[in-house]
């Protein structure tokens, strides 16, 4: 359960792309749109060891990791730390370490936010978000994900017309490996009800207005009947960073 910050991980795949592939297909087949999310976990389990499985947390909340734990002990938890959280999802990682059975690993960019200022000038995020992202968030993350065979996100259905789509399993031509969304079906209130259920660590932000919350510079409160990542890069044309596109 202690935190290892990192920008690699000492897993090493054993099947090859078209292996995995082959798998995804197979997952997808079998689960089908709407399988429970236990189930869908339970499939992971079945094909992969915990060493090849790696779960993407925001620290929004902890429900996939949660969820996730309960079959696969001591999972790696991939934890992208850009240098620009809030405070109370600093708070909600820290708690994710310390009281559920996972291992959280910080994914860090190569520079920090102080290098990146002098080499690229200060608060790129407010001249190029889209920049930004993919040099804290997506690069880092690539280069994580190298060493798993599957893993975990908690992108849902009904968060934006972007993710509407969004399958159980599917191939993840981006990063070469199995893409799992176990929670696309479920709804917000879906994840605060399981939350609240298993005494899951939750983002305080999340009763605060930010039903999706990302890095503070680039993150709003949500309006009432606003799409909940309204919030997300508010005034710009960009809904997402990249990771899930």
């Amino acid at each position: 359960m202690t935190a290892r910050p990192t920008t690699a991980t000492s897993s090493s795949r054993s099947r090859s792309e078209e292996q995995l592939h082959a798998l995804a297909d197979a997952g997808a087949a079998e689960l089908g749109w709407d399988a429970p999310a236990p189930e869908v976990v339970a499939w992971v389990a079945r094909n992969f060891g915990t060493a090849e499985a790696a779960v993407a947390c925001s620290m929004a909340d902890a429900v996939l990791p949660h969820l996730v734990a309960q079959q696969l002990p001591g999972v790696d938890v991939l934890f992208l730390e850009t240098g620009y959280h809030f405070p109370e999802t600093q708070a909600t990682r820290d708690e994710v370490a310390r009281s559920l059975d996972v291992r959280v690993v910080d994914v860090l960019p190569e520079q920090t936010v102080a290098e990146q200022d002098r080499s690229l000038g200060t608060d790129l995020f407010s001249r190029d978000a889209a920049l930004c992202c993919e040099l804290r968030k997506m690069r880092p993350l690539k280069k994580a994900l190298s060493g798993y065979g599957v893993w975990f996100t908690g992108v849902r259905r009904d968060e934006a017309p972007t993710r509407t789509n969004t399958e159980l399993v599917t191939w993840d031509s981006a990063h070469a490996l199995v893409k799992v969304n176990p929670l696309a079906g479920w709804s917000f209130d879906d994840l605060l009800e399981y939350a609240g259920r298993n005494g899951v660590p939750v983002n305080l932000l999340l009763s605060n207005g930010y039903p999706s919350i990302g890095c503070k510079p680039c993150t709003r409160p949500v309006a009432p009947g606003e799409d909940p990542r309204a919030g997300r890069w508010a005034g710009l044309a960009k809904t997402e960073c990249g990771i899930h596109q």
